[in-house]
């Protein structure tokens, strides 16, 4: 985030195997900046690279680019921001919301440790955002189930996508999680096919999951000829010529979403969908279908039931849309 000399992740990380590597690790240690162990303390990868973004994004706007200057900020410069994202921007509230966030827990941070005296963005006022219902798009039940059978079944790129579109709509897994699994992660577990998740945060988690899913797992493995790899990645990038790619790494999350979006488009739906709506599907037609929120919520990996009502789209009725009684 800001010039500084030390390697914040290999000092707090690091192993010294003598004294005076200790001592020399302790001085190291004492020299990096608060903003870098505040940064290296998040758990999830992911959430260190979103929130290092965000505190960038802030210190680029208001001209910060030494540590003293950040032990400056006052309420002033927070509203600034808050104002120069809403008018000049134009950026949505949840991503105001989030970055505000970002910058609140950088500062509570360095109040805990003494390196300033208040935190500058508790009391802005942060924009409201829909509690109610999502913004992600869903897919109907016909359409889930034209996606699903979409890809190909002859070739291992087709397999692969089968499998992960199967483990978005019929299990509910983030795009995330989807692209962490591993060969092993698929099991039986009291005569029922089932996952592991490592979920945000790293929490692990297991939980059954439909034999159609399962099915699918095993012939993409089968088909790219991994299935014994058990420690390896299940879901790996292929050559543009389909075929199975040497390198033994995760597919991206992001190209999770380009295997959505791919198959979205063969049955004609052009744009707004994303592996996210693979997720409010499956929450949707889980409910839907007879299975209870507490059931639902846990399959989503979702700590608050609220959380998982925000992709509960059953409420949204276009049969019954009063438009259509609007007749002239």
């Amino acid at each position: 985030m800001l010039q500084n000399t030390a390697d914040s992740h290999t000092l707090l990380l690091g192993k010294p195997h003598d004294r005076t590597a200790v001592a020399t690790t302790l001085d190291a240690l004492a020299a990096i900046p608060e903003e870098q162990v505040w940064l290296a303390k998040q758990k999830s990868p992911r959430t260190r690279r979103a929130y290092k973004q965000d505190v960038q994004h802030f210190l680029r706007t208001v001209g910060i680019v030494r540590a003293e200057q950040l032990r400056q900020v006052d309420h002033r410069a927070a509203i600034a921001w808050e104002r120069y994202m809403r008018e000049t921007e134009g950026a949505e509230a949840s991503t105001i919301r989030r970055r505000l966030a970002a910058l609140s827990s950088l500062f509570k941070h360095l109040v805990r440790h003494g390196e300033v005296e208040q935190n500058p963005v508790a009391h802005i006022e942060r924009p409201t955002i829909n509690r109610d219902e999502g913004s992600t798009l869903a897919f109907s039940k016909a359409q889930a189930r034209k996606i699903l059978d979409a890809p190909r079944t002859d070739t291992v790129d087709g397999l692969r996508d089968r499998a992960i579109l199967s483990v978005g709509l019929q299990v509910g897994l983030r795009r995330a999680e989807i692209a962490a699994l591993t060969v092993g992660d698929v099991h039986q577990n009291r005569g029922y096919d089932a996952l592991r998740v490592v979920r945000k945060g790293n929490r692990k988690d297991a939980l059954a999951i439909h034999p159609q899913a399962a099915q699918r797992i095993r012939d993409y493995l089968s088909a790219a000829g991994h299935a014994e790899d058990l420690d390896g990645p299940m879901f790996r990038p292929l050559h543009h010529n389909g075929m199975r790619c040497d390198a033994r790494r995760h597919m991206h999350p992001d190209a999770v979403d380009r295997v959505v979006r791919k198959h979205a488009r063969c049955i004609g739906l052009d744009r707004g969908y994303s592996a996210h709506s693979m997720r409010a599907t499956f929450i949707t037609t889980a409910l839907d279908n007879g299975a209870s929120l507490e059931d639902v919520q846990r399959a989503a990996g979702h700590r608050d039931p609220s959380t998982t009502k925000l992709y509960d789209r059953r409420g949204y009725d276009p049969e019954k849309s009063a438009s259509f009684f609007a007749n002239y």
